[in-house]
C-alpha cells in the first residue's frame, strides 16, 4: 500500500498549480465528478475546502443542484474538474466522493446503499473513493477505520480520512480520484484509438484494486473548466 501512494501520481512533476483564468482553449479534460452521501456529514464543506480553500462555521444544508470547479494538471495534462454537491447527478460522472462523518454511524451504515445507487445510475467504469469525514473530532469516533477500510476494499474503493474544518487529506484525496480518473479516461482512449475490444475495458482496470489510505501529503491544485467525452463513450 505504501509503495502504491508513493508511487509515479505523487511526484511533482505530474501536478502543478494553475492561475484561476486559464482559457478554454487550454483544458485538456473536463471530468465530472459528485460528492454524495447523508445530509450534514460534510459535503459542502468539503468541496469548499478543496475549491477555495474555505470552511463554514454557519454552513446550512445544500437545497437544489450546486456544483464548484477548480483546474489542475495531471501528468502534463490539464483538467477542470466539475464537482456536484448533490445526489441525482450520477450520470455522465466519471468519479464520485462518497462522503460518511466518522462520528455518526447511521451516516456509514448507509454506505452500501449509496454504493448500490452509484452503480445502478452512473457509468460502469466510476472510479469512487469512500471518505470518513469530520476526522479532527477523535474523542467522538463512532466509525472505526478498520471497519472502513474493510468495507472499502470488499467494495473496491479507494478510502481516506479528511478533516474540512482543517483541511487535513482534502486535497489529497481529491487528487486521487482525479488521477485514477485519468488513469480510466487515458486507458478508454487508447482502446478507442487502437479499435480495441476487450469486455471488460476500464472497469477490469479498477477491478482488484488496492485501496489506499491516504496521509496528508502537500499538494498544489487551482481553479477549473468543462467535461470531456472520449469518442467512444463513458
Amino acid at each position: 500500500m505504501n509503495a502504491e501512494m508513493n508511487g509515479d501520481f505523487q511526484t511533482e512533476n505530474n501536478r502543478h498549480a494553475l492561475p484561476e483564468n486559464v482559457p478554454e482553449s487550454r483544458i485538456d479534460y473536463v471530468y465530472k465528478v459528485v460528492v454524495i452521501g447523508d445530509s450534514a456529514v460534510g459535503k459542502t464543506q468539503i468541496l469548499s475546502r478543496f475549491t477555495k480553500n474555505e470552511f463554514y462555521f454557519d454552513s446550512k444544508s445544500t437545497i437544489g443542484v450546486e456544483f464548484q470547479t477548480r483546474t489542475v494538471t495531471i501528468k502534463g495534462k490539464v483538467i477542470k474538474a466539475q464537482i456536484w454537491d448533490t445526489a441525482g447527478q450520477e450520470r455522465g460522472a466519471l468519479g464520485a466522493m462518497l462522503v460518511y462523518d466518522i462520528t455518526k454511524r447511521q451516516s456509514f451504515d448507509h454506505v452500501a446503499r449509496w454504493v448500490e445507487e452509484l452503480r445502478a445510475h452512473a457509468d460502469n467504469s466510476i472510479v469512487i473513493i469512500l471518505i470518513g469525514n469530520k476526522a479532527d473530532l477523535v474523542d467522538l469516533r463512532a466509525v472505526s477505520t478498520e471497519d472502513a477500510v474493510e468495507f472499502a476494499e470488499d467494495q473496491g474503493l479507494f478510502f481516506s480520512e479528511t478533516s474540512a474544518l482543517n483541511g487535513d487529506n482534502v486535497d489529497s484525496a481529491f487528487f486521487r480520484l482525479l488521477e485514477q480518473i485519468y488513469s480510466v479516461v487515458s486507458k478508454k482512449e487508447l482502446e478507442c484509438g487502437g479499435r480495441k475490444s476487450n469486455g471488460g475495458g476500464a472497469a477490469a482496470a479498477l477491478k482488484g484494486s488496492k485501496i489506499d489510505v491516504l496521509s496528508g501529503n502537500d499538494l498544489e491544485i487551482s481553479e477549473m473548466k468543462k467535461l470531456s467525452t472520449c469518442s467512444c463513450g463513458f
